[in-house]
């Protein structure tokens, strides 16, 4: 009885350090899944546009969004608030690649996102901070998170 009970601590203490090292990463972190930044951003929008906008993101194109993925963003959304007299897009999304700048080139080398900007960039009013940038969009600092 001892000899059996002594043999499943055994494979349970194996079984557990295995499970524990297979799902650490080079960084010593637990888990299979790749580290995940969350991302947040606003722009304008021309009040004009905003039907327009909404339409495009209603019937988002497939190679859009297969590129996206191909690029390691997860669990996008856009969201709309007028402020005052001004409307501003709020997004957010996941990066779970290893290398943002990277994919962000590979993105925006595509054709397919490349006919979307030119869809989308004209509804919008980027921040100063971004435009200086030629940018369109303007990162956020994330100051709370909680799971």
């Amino acid at each position: 009885m001892y000899s059996i009970i002594i043999a499943l601590v055994i494979v349970m203490i194996t079984a557990s350090f295995f499970l524990f090292f297979n799902n650490c990463t080079n960084e010593g972190k637990v888990g299979l899944s790749k580290e995940i930044s969350r991302m947040g951003m606003v722009t304008g929008i021309k009040p004009d546009k905003i039907e327009y906008y909404k339409q495009l993101h209603a019937k988002a194109w497939p190679g859009v969004l297969k590129k996206l993925r191909e690029v390691n963003i997860k669990n996008y959304s856009i969201y709309i608030q007028k402020i005052e007299d001004k409307y501003f897009l709020f997004s957010y999304f996941e990066y779970t690649g290893s290398d943002f700048d990277k994919d962000m080139k590979k993105m925006a080398a595509d054709k397919t996102t490349q006919r979307w900007w030119k869809e989308t960039d004209p509804t919008q009013i980027p921040l100063p901070e971004a435009a200086s940038k030629k940018q369109v969009w303007t990162d956020m600092e994330e100051v709370f998170h909680t799971n």
